[in-house]
């Protein structure tokens, strides 16, 4: 039977790109050449609408929205962008046509190293929805070429090895050498008055050359492809031949790798000042490469800078591209000649700022001397902005200078990077409304005394295009059958399967889905890791970044908890549950890494011990990413979403496992209060200390986990085990830091700082409810799921970027005047 005509075309294009790029035909090209010739024809379909909407926005003067983050985790680009274009039956009929799944081309795309967790794959949903919606926006990042890192579990370890996805090409990205910038560290400063005013004068600086290239965003069903523009650092050196002929090979090399360091990893190690440095490089390089650019291309469109804030709004994504705002005064005054005044006026206008976290280690600070010595120009800029805000403050808080001190940009020898945000910008959004509330009572409640109108609170988003349509096709499939209109366009509709929770049919059809994505799961953990799960056992997982406070320990000291329960009870668990994990931890963070460990040592006493193996199994799911996401997150029955009340900002992952009918056991902490809300208390399982509590206890110091230990005979039992040397593989003290911490402390810190015994009985009383209803009233738990995917849509990226919109951004849609 012959092919439709799109496909016809799709199938010549790829026969073409074969034939000219490998001298190969359809029949004996491998798959990965299959892979890019298909994402090539892809790619072709778009670039002349692409460069039309870069045209575009010269003609039109759009305003645009340049939305700045140290992290986009956007995952493979090839099958989105198929489903997004409306190609998927097309591209599928042509594979087919080759006797090849199109599910085994996929893989062939290496998943882009440019993000670690929640922060990266927000921005990418940001973009995604945005650019699904029409408006026009460029992400500005920086191209890591080695990623994070990957993970290897050895005996139980987390190592790290370098992630090269650029080695075989990155298809979707075009450089942009003509936009490229000079980006200067280190030098002095010499300030010279003239009849025109201040001159400064920076000499003897180094230089490090920004080229940019650009990834298109793809919407779904857009006709403007947005931008990601990624920054990488070469050398202006060059090669030095003249060391090379001398037969001093590193030195004719070092300037250049010096330079070129700055775009090679992200969140290099900054346990050392090494690190420290490269850090501040890294930030300093995407603040600057972008600033300047945006000056540029305002000036070959409008000419006159003092219009910047009509055609140019700019959101900061965390603290990590906080300088560019004193970078932009930098430009705007030295190199373009403005008064401080002008200049900050312009400034203030442009900047809005995200905060996505409570944790003083994530509240960026740098070390003044060092900023001094490698940002000079920057410091004076920021010394000043310090002074006049100190000033401004003190009008509010005459004679309290330890209010002050507190709110100051520059204190104790440290420059922070939240205040400076705080100082400058329009806006400061909390990303739940626990968050923003937390901001506003808590963290900076002093600023938000003075500055009220500053602060809003957007709950985050994440796009159903990825987390629906493109990770769970059968899903997708039954609601095609379900809903009526576009739900992928239109998050609003979800709530149409309301009735059919309670319809026993579609129940079935909704308990085989998520068979169906369990044994795809259990096909990836075998082909990966050689691990076979049961796939009629209940799939719980925890899969986050590896942080204390998201408290993957409890889940583990849990583990263990129901562990003892079955070695004296064999029916103490009343339907078997396979636990997974999927977690990395950065690779300073020892005691992070420590409890990968544990993880991996529960596991081999868990699944090895003839008495529990058939109830109860441990997975720790290798190298977490987004690929790996989209399979594990369908087939989850279970979301653990743990994190001390009051601690995550607002969590992104609990909304992909709602939207794929996981139902959720978690704390009232970020988004999972509003998840609360949408839900009702009937379609998710609460426990825990609230966040007025944790604040509490911890104002009044009056938290003993000692007492917990004693009181509780099964908490003390499971906590025993992490020493006792019952766990197999490790030495009998391995983890005595875990225990010290939970229970006395560590020099500095209290002990168990994130309450995870405090916590634990609740946790596990509300786990045997929730295990047993799956057990005992299936089909009250599946009325639940779907109530979860039915209730979902509020938390679609699309609502969070017209809100942000409305607030802050104000930009025009294509077309719109």
């Amino acid at each position: 039977m012959g092919m439709s005509k799109e496909a016809s075309k799709i199938y010549a294009d790829i026969k073409g790109i074969l034939e000219k790029l490998y001298g190969k035909t359809v029949d004996d090209a491998s798959y990965k050449e299959l892979y890019k010739a298909s994402a090539l024809s892809v790619r072709d379909r778009f670039m002349s609408t692409w460069n039309q909407t870069i045209r575009g926005i010269y003609r039109d003067k759009k305003k645009m929205l340049y939305y700045m983050s140290a992290e986009f985790l956007i995952g493979r680009s090839y099958a989105s962008n198929i489903i997004n274009m409306g190609l998927w039956d097309s591209y599928k009929e042509v594979f087919d046509h080759l006797g090849v799944n199109i599910k085994d081309i996929i893989p062939m795309e290496a998943d882009p190293g440019l993000g670690n967790g929640g922060l990266g794959r927000l921005a990418a949903c940001y973009l995604e929805s945005l650019t699904s919606l029409d408006y026009p926006v460029m992400g500005c990042g920086i191209r890591y070429e080695y990623g994070l890192f990957k993970q290897k579990i050895v005996d139980g370890a987390q190592y790290e090895v370098e992630d090269d996805w650029l080695h075989d090409e990155f298809v979707w990205e075009v450089e942009r050498p003509e936009w490229s910038f000079e980006v200067k560290f280190n030098g002095e400063i010499e300030e010279e008055w003239t009849e025109k005013g201040l001159t400064i004068n920076y000499k003897n600086y180094n230089t490090v050359q920004a080229v940019p290239y650009d990834v298109p965003i793809i919407g779904y069903g857009c006709k403007h492809p947005g931008v990601l523009r990624l920054w990488s650092a070469k050398s202006e050196a060059g090669f030095d031949l003249s060391s090379f002929n001398k037969g001093d090979y590193l030195k004719a090399m070092e300037n250049r790798q010096l330079a070129e360091i700055i775009s090679k990893v992200l969140y290099p190690a900054d346990n050392h000042q090494q690190g420290k440095e490269l850090r501040l490089k890294q930030f300093y390089f995407l603040a600057s490469a972008q600033m300047q650019f945006i000056v540029k291309y305002h000036k070959m469109m409008f000419g006159d800078l003092h219009t910047l804030p009509e055609s140019t709004v700019v959101q900061i994504n965390d603290t990590h591209p906080t300088l560019a705002i004193p970078e932009l005064m930098r430009i705007l005054m030295d190199d373009e000649g403005y008064s401080w005044e002008d200049a900050v006026e312009i400034v203030k206008k442009v900047f809005n700022y995200t905060n996505h976290t409570i944790m003083n280690e994530a509240l960026e600070c740098w070390d003044e001397r060092l900023f001094r010595v490698l940002l000079p120009r920057i410091h004076t800029i920021i010394v000043n902005i310090n002074e006049r805000y100190c000033a401004k403050l003190a009008e509010y808080f005459p004679d309290d200078m330890e209010k002050i001190s507190e709110m100051a940009i520059i204190a104790y020898g440290q420059i922070r990077m939240a205040n400076l945000c705080i100082a400058v910008a329009g806006h400061v959004n909390g990303v739940s409304q626990l968050h923003g509330e937390i901001l506003k009572r808590r963290l900076f409640n002093y600023e938000y005394q003075v500055f009220p109108n500053k602060f809003t609170a957007i709950t985050n988003g994440i796009t159903q295009r990825r987390w629906m349509a493109l990770a769970n096709p059968e899903l997708t499939e039954l609601l095609r059958k379900t809903i009526k209109g576009d739900f992928i366009k239109d998050y609003r509709l979800y709530e149409q399967l309301i009735p059919f929770a309670d319809d026993p049919s579609f129940r079935a059809e909704f308990r085989d889905v998520k068979k169906k994505n369990k044994e795809r799961l259990s096909e990836y953990l075998q082909d990966t890791q050689g691990i076979s799960i049961n796939t009629d056992s209940i799939i719980d997982v925890q899969s986050k970044r590896l942080h204390e406070y998201k408290r993957q320990l409890l889940k583990c000291i849990h583990i263990l908890y129901k562990y003892n329960h079955l070695l004296a009870d064999d029916k103490a668990l009343t339907h078997p549950v396979t636990f997974i994990f999927a977690a990395k931890a950065a690779p300073g963070y020892h005691r992070a890494k420590s409890i990968i460990r544990l993880i991996n040592a529960i596991a081999d006493l868990v699944n090895n011990d003839p008495r529990t193996k058939d109830l109860m199994q441990v997975v720790f799911l290798e190298n977490y990413n987004v690929s790996s996401a989209e399979i594990l997150i369908p087939a989850a029955d279970i979301s653990e979403q743990l994190s001390t009340a009051g601690y995550e900002a607002s969590g992104t992952g609990n909304m992909k496992f709602m939207l794929n009918g996981a139902v959720t056991i978690g704390t009232m902490d970020g988004a999972n209060v509003e998840m609360h809300e949408q839900l009702g208390p009937d379609n998710i399982f609460v426990f825990g200390a609230t966040a007025t509590e944790i604040a509490n206890y911890q104002r009044f110091k009056s938290y003993n986990p000692g007492s917990v230990f004693e009181k509780n005979v099964y908490v003390r039992n499971a906590l025993d085990r992490i020493i006792d040397g019952s766990l197999p593989g490790v030495a009998e003290n391995a983890f005595s830091d875990i225990y010290q911490s939970l229970l006395f402390g560590n020099g500095y810190e209290v002990a168990d700082p994130y309450f995870v015994l405090y916590d634990l009985p609740s946790y596990a009383e509300v786990y045997t409810r929730a295990i047993n209803l799956y057990a005992v009233d299936n089909e009250s738990w599946m009325r639940k799921a779907i109530m979860n995917v039915a209730k979902a849509g509020f938390f679609s990226s699309d609502r969070a970027v017209e809100e942000y919109n409305e607030i802050m951004w104000h930009l025009k849609k294509y077309g719109e005047q």
